[in-house]
């Protein structure tokens, strides 16, 4: 019987689990899979491990596992797949096959344009927006985020869409948000590209509340992206390639 397992990244703030279960709960409703369970990769419950073993409990031969995670990065490609492999030595008998994380698509650049046209400020010759990603040592992120922002800035008609992030690279949010404050643009749209709220999102607004709150310029902060019915569509795309065989097969020991 097939399973699928959802893995979420996890957070301290229990409004950004609450977030993510009601949005997987929806994923579920969509899909005819007979065993569908939801997990968290750190800071929150259940572990990777609890509930590949609810779905093995429940009758999985073969358990399809799709990352919710934004983009590509050290979880999608060494954590995750190391805790799997580990994970399933356990249970030899059941088949695994692991997904790709959202990554760039064009149902990303929708919500972006919704976000945008959520403030209900005017995009013209004087707008410009900055995007902000979590961050990552990995550089396929800073590669990745840099062509959703080439996307963006074309669908939007814009002339420029800058990036930067909130950890682990440059330029980091200081260093974006300054660029910005220095260039010839009156408007600027900040969007964070995350999945949920906490700590993160508390951090983008007390710095443009304290060091950007007075300037000349009109900073304009956006809607996370939230858990967008759009990137549920990119979950059953997802779990669609791995049925065709495109995912990373987890061989019986």
């Amino acid at each position: 019987m097939e399973a699928i397992l959802y893995i979420c990244h996890g957070s301290r703030i229990k409004k950004a689990c609450d977030e993510a279960i009601s949005f997987v709960k929806k994923c579920m409703e969509q899909n005819p899979v007979p065993i569908q369970e939801y997990c968290f990769l750190e800071l929150s419950d259940p572990t990777i491990e609890e509930a590949y073993e609810r779905c093995v409990k429940r009758g999985a031969t073969k358990i399809t596992v799709l990352p919710v995670l934004l983009l590509t990065a050290v979880h999608a490609k060494e954590d995750i797949p190391n805790e799997l492999d580990r994970i399933r030595k356990g249970f030899p008998e059941v088949e695994m096959v692991y997904g790709r994380p959202i990554g760039v698509h064009h149902h990303m650049i929708d919500i972006l344009m919704e976000r945008l046209q959520e403030t209900r400020e005017e995009l013209n010759g004087e707008s410009m927006v900055l995007l902000i990603g979590r961050g990552s040592s990995d550089p396929d992120v800073k590669r990745d985020l840099s062509q959703i922002a080439q996307l963006l800035k074309e669908k939007a008609g814009l002339n420029r869409v800058d990036t930067c992030y909130l950890t682990a690279v440059d330029p980091d949010l200081e260093q974006g948000l300054q660029a910005a404050k220095q260039s010839p643009y009156k408007k600027v749209f900040i969007i964070p590209y995350l999945l949920f709220t906490g700590i993160l999102m508390n951090t983008i607004h007390k710095t443009l509340k304290s060091d950007y709150a007075d300037d000349d310029k009109e900073f304009i902060l956006c809607n996370y992206l939230g858990y967008h019915p759009l990137i549920g569509d990119v979950l059953q795309e997802r779990f669609t390639e791995l049925s065709g065989g495109n995912g990373r097969v987890f061989h019986r020991a």
